[in-house]
């Protein structure tokens, strides 16, 4: 199996953590060498005001900067290595079909992806934390051996639904030797081939979707030019209609239904 970098699996592991085991991550950073001696140097509430952190030396500083510039690529890295990407396209080309241009809101189909998206990664999280997060808190493994068993479960997971043509085109692209199988693949070749990979089956579903609104669009235009109501655009006819189809078919149902079974 590839190595992954040290700056690659810690950002992974970080990265994952917050998502999954949220209420251990106190624990699991009260364990690193770096934040124990900030947890050694922090004030009660009787110390004076004065707060000097002794024992760190200019390569902790560096590593305090690296982290913090890290915290701010967090949400792109659980954005781009979940099924947040896919499930925000196919809710945008729902509402670009039905006509609405601002129903539901952007902070609604963002909330909506988040929780689904939880939903999904739950069993991933639940795999992370057992095989990484608890032998770390009981002091079995190094941090490093719990990254490199912690990015196993979500690579596996990318590799679900990750298309042959993009992994090889990252492969090559990566001048990386041609992997025996497909858990051999590094991390840096996995995440990118997933993001491409979520993008396209998005647009195919979204392209899918718009194909019956397009019908009543196109039958409504036909019927009130052929009447001659040139005055009434035909879109102020077309998506009352939309939408009332959608509601008779219970269409969020069957929507997000067939997006969590194309998980599965």
């Amino acid at each position: 199996m590839s190595v992954l970098s040290k700056g690659s699996k810690a950002v992974i592991l970080f990265a994952l953590l917050v998502v999954s085991v949220a209420p251990a991550s106190a624990q699991i950073l009260g364990a690193l060498p770096l934040f124990g001696a900030f947890a050694a140097h922090t004030p009660s509430a009787s110390a004076p005001t004065d707060i000097r952190i002794t024992g760190l030396g200019s390569g902790s500083s560096w590593t305090i900067i690296v982290l913090l510039t890290f915290l701010t690529l967090i949400p792109s890295l659980l954005l781009c290595m979940t099924p947040f990407a896919r499930l925000l396209i196919v809710f945008h080309f729902l509402r670009q079909a039905l006509g609405l241009q601002t129903t539901p809101t952007n902070q609604t189909l963002i909330g909506l992806s988040l929780v689904l998206t939880f939903f999904l990664m739950k069993p991933v999280g639940a795999n992370l934390y057992q095989l990484s997060v608890e032998p770390l808190q009981a002091g079995q493994i190094t941090a490093f051996q719990a990254i490199e068993r912690g990015s196993a479960p979500v690579k596996e997971f990318m590799l679900h639904f990750v298309r042959e043509k993009d992994v090889a085109l990252f492969v090559e692209l990566s001048k990386e030797p041609r992997p025996a199988k497909p858990s051999d693949l590094s991390m840096r070749v996995v995440a990118p081939a997933y993001i491409l990979s979520e993008l396209r089956t998005g647009f195919q579903i979204g392209t899918v979707l718009f194909l019956p609104f397009l019908a009543i669009d196109m039958i409504v235009a036909s019927i009130s030019t052929s009447v001659g109501m040139l005055q009434l655009p035909p879109v102020v006819i077309s998506t009352p209609l939309k939408l009332l189809l959608f509601v008779m078919v219970d269409g969020w149902n069957l929507l997000v239904g067939s997006l969590m079974r194309s998980f599965q």
